[in-house]
């Protein structure tokens, strides 16, 4: 299975302006194949393929030298991401969902470039060769596991990362009875059917003063100016640090769930949906819900776990008690406790959802 190992980089001056290089030229090569493949199609009806354009680079490199300053497989990776783009577009379109047509890449919004096959090297487990480049400071703070496929430089917020795509071994975990139903929610992240309650960070709610003092202050700069880049980066860092806080919790709770249950099951919930609900979308947005359901699949595979997704539908309304088959239809987001008047059952709405969660994962 493929496996991410992502490293901070620590270029010096030259070699951050380099990078930067790259990316530039990059985003350029990128916008000029995708103007010539809107060209082709728009006067002769005709697709160009990843090959046609990637065969014209030795012609385009004599016609730009800039280019040369950039590793021929970097550049064909730019080709194989716009040929990605339009594959995805293609099969949007065959399947009537919105097509969403691949965009032109505006200045500042091209932040990786990738080495496919070959390029750099690993130096004395701290530095990191890169071709056109040079050798870069590298924090190796763990062990790279597997065998190495592609190297990506990322460039965020005034920082530099590696990302090593490896191919490892799966290395199941003892096998564990334990089954688990998971209710994902709003007052906790996620309450399991054994009745354990995971609270969310609630990082956008706390962060939220902040964000809102520095979205201000890049609304009072004049556009194009050097303080309004400022501004900007200083506003992208507090949002970065969000999306960090929601990351780390996410992989905690879903090691924890991986670790110690062999059936996990969890709502298959339409959150782009929900978000159109104006009294609960920020609420909704910050408790990341797709991000736990998405780390604990990828975690459960190589662990050799299972993780289900069940219709959302009455799970709340419907009573867990085995035999029963009673709907409360009169349930409200207000009323935590019910009592079932059939059996005479007193549920929690959360632990009572979670249990008919995995009723329905394990006769699925």
């Amino acid at each position: 299975m493929r496996q991410s190992f992502k490293y901070r980089l620590y270029p010096n001056k030259a070699q951050q302006q380099m990078i930067e290089d790259t990316l530039e030229h990059c985003r350029l090569l990128y916008n000029r194949l995708l103007a010539e493949r809107k060209e082709a199609y728009e006067k002769s009806g005709t697709t160009l393929s990843y090959v046609v354009q990637a065969n014209s680079f030795p012609a385009r490199k004599a016609a730009t030298p800039a280019l040369a300053a950039v590793h021929s497989q970097v550049l064909q990776d730019v080709a194989k991401r716009l040929d990605k783009a339009f594959q995805a577009f293609f099969r949007r379109v065959k399947h009537g969902e919105t097509p969403g047509y691949p965009r032109f890449k505006p200045f500042g919004r091209y932040h990786s470039f990738t080495y496919p096959q070959g390029g750099y090297q690993i130096r004395d487990q701290r530095l990191l060769h890169l071709s056109k480049i040079g050798d870069i400071k590298i924090k190796l703070h763990r062990p790279i596991e597997g065998t190495i496929k592609t190297c990506t430089l990322v460039a965020k917020n005034g920082k530099y990362y590696a990302v090593f795509s490896c191919e490892v071994e799966a290395v199941p975990l003892p096998s564990a009875q334990a089954m688990m139903g998971g209710d994902l929610g709003i007052k906790h992240l996620l309450v399991t059917s054994d009745g354990e309650c995971f609270d969310h960070p609630q990082s956008l709610r706390k962060a939220e003063r902040k964000l809102k003092r520095l979205q201000r202050a890049v609304s009072r700069k004049k556009k194009g100016s050097r303080r309004r880049q400022k501004a900007v980066r200083r506003l992208a860092k507090a949002h970065e640090h969000v999306a960090n806080q929601w990351r780390n919790a996410a992989h905690q709770i879903a090691r924890y769930l991986v670790n110690t249950d062999g059936l996990i099951a969890f709502e298959e919930l339409n959150a782009q949906g929900l978000l159109k609900n104006h009294y609960l979308a920020k609420s909704i947005a910050d408790a990341g819900w797709h991000q736990l359901v998405q780390f604990t699949t990828d975690k459960a595979e190589s662990a050799g776990r299972r993780v289900v997704l069940v219709d959302p539908r009455y799970t709340s309304q419907d009573c867990s008690t085995p035999g029963c088959t009673y709907r409360k239809t009169d349930l409200t987001l207000a009323d935590r406790l019910w009592e079932c008047p059939r059996c005479g059952v007193w549920h929690d709405r959360d632990i009572n959802a979670a249990q008919n969660i995995l009723q329905r994962a394990l006769v699925g």
